[in-house]
């Protein structure tokens, strides 16, 4: 009885400790390409882990819970990229802590990958050069310093496509094409800015065709306008998407495939002369600062946007949308309302309504590259000049400071506050500041 007891207490403790195994770093890998760089910890199993920066000097660290490093790994990997140099040590907690110690004030992304063909559980973090929109560079590529910012504004369905259809028979492809027209005049309004129309008639045009469109105009951002529909004719509210994980590593194998084939490029590099392992890590810093991008101008699009329609999720949702794939190019999918809805579907009828979710969207856009303008725009040496981020509009004939309000998604006191004015009276070619970033 007494062994029979020993062997269980045994059991136990043995299982015990195997549960709560330290997670063991097996290897660090390091990459680095022009502003971005990716540190790869390789894992024994999946860890709890904390990430955050410390300043004077700078500092990334990260603690992995019951970690400790590989008996194997003798030699941390030599620096480069914006990492000056790694460290690791044993915390009293148990916990290991790596230090990347920073030579760039950077952007860091984290998270966690499982189990592939080639590697085990892995910590990936992606550090990119703050305050620059390089790794979705393809648009800055090869033109004069002072360029405007291109906007691809894609109008979802058309032609044989007429996508959702309301009640009163409106269709999506339609309500699309007319909310793009108006963000199309509006971004072509702006200076600085330049759009692109990806269909501008009732056509269709393939999804991959979509992409292809808004790279070979070089876009720093791609727009898609889309109407939603479900079987409850009470859902309500916009929403705005950006690229899932998921969805990116679906499209990163297909140009991974390609590559053997065509000459496909992401950034501006080619990956038709780089290994399997370099094309892997091309693709996956590119697409990752992509996304990351999204969320941005996709978080700023839904706070403008709440300002004049109601909302279905107030934060970014992502999905695995094939017009959402591109890996160099920030994009994100506005779905303006819900055409199943028959209050939302007269509104989407409505010109005037168009043009205040054309606003809303351009706000949004605006406020996004005001932050992160490409260095060599127009937008980007007017912030250096001014860096309080304010947009100068001279009135033209027609003009009223409550449509000036409108355009901008501000309201009139902020622009008489900015302007020092006490009236709403304005002339023909006065030139007023817009407190775009203060107002948003």
């Amino acid at each position: 009885m007494f062994i029979r007891r020993l062997s269980l207490i045994c059991v136990l403790v043995l299982f015990t400790a195997a549960a709560h195994a330290a997670a063991t770093v097996e290897n660090i890998r390091i990459w680095a390409d022009e502003g971005k760089t990716r540190v790869v910890l390789d894992l024994s199993r999946p860890v709890q882990h904390k990430i955050f920066t410390l300043r004077g000097p700078d500092r990334l660290v990260v603690d992995l819970k019951d970690g400790r490093l590989a008996d194997s790994l003798r030699q941390l990997p030599k620096a480069t990229g914006s990492i000056r140099e790694i460290r690791t040590g044993v915390r009293a907690n148990g916990q290991l802590r790596v230090v990347l110690d920073l030579s760039d004030d950077v952007r860091s992304r984290s998270f966690t990958a499982g189990p592939n063909a080639q590697y085990g559980d892995r910590l990936v973090i992606d550090l990119q050069r703050s305050g620059s929109l390089q790794a979705v560079k393809r648009a800055s590529e090869g033109r004069e310093p002072g360029r405007d910012i291109v906007i691809a504004i894609d109008p979802g369905h058309g032609g044989h496509d007429p996508g959702a259809i309301g009640k009163a028979k409106t269709k999506e492809k339609h309500v699309a094409l007319a909310v793009s027209r108006e963000l199309a005049a509006r971004i072509n309004a702006e200076r600085g800015m330049k759009a692109v129309l990806i269909r501008n008639g009732d056509y269709y045009v393939d999804h991959r065709r979509r992409m292809e469109i808004a790279r070979k105009s070089k876009a720093d951002l791609f727009v898609s306008i889309h109407a939603d529909a479900v079987a409850d004719r009470r859902a309500n509210g916009a929403t705005v998407y950006a690229l899932s994980l998921k969805g990116a590593s679906d499209e990163e194998a297909r140009l991974l495939a390609e590559r053997e084939n065509a000459a496909v490029q992401v950034g501006g590099v080619s990956l038709e002369d780089k290994d399997q392992v370099l094309a892997e890590v091309l693709l996956d810093l590119s697409q990752n600062a992509a996304m990351s991008a999204s969320l941005d101008v996709g978080s700023q699009v839904i706070r403008e946007m709440a300002r004049v329609v109601k909302v279905r999720r107030r934060s970014v949702q992502q999905a695995g949308l094939l017009v959402l794939k591109s890996p160099d190019m920030a994009s994100i999918l506005v779905e303006t309302a819900y055409i199943s809805n028959p209050n939302e579907e007269k509104m989407l009828r409505d010109p005037g309504h168009q043009g205040r979710l054309a606003n809303a969207i351009l706000a949004g856009i605006r406020g996004y590259f005001y932050t992160n303008p490409p260095p060599d725009t127009l937008i980007a040496a007017e912030v250096r000049r001014d860096p309080d981020g304010q947009v100068r509009h001279v009135i033209a004939r027609g003009d009223t400071l409550s449509e000036i309000a409108q355009r901008y998604n501000v309201s009139a006191a902020a622009i008489r506050a900015a302007n020092k004015l006490g009236t709403d009276n304005i002339r023909i070619g006065q030139t007023l500041s817009i407190p775009i970033l203060s107002g948003t």
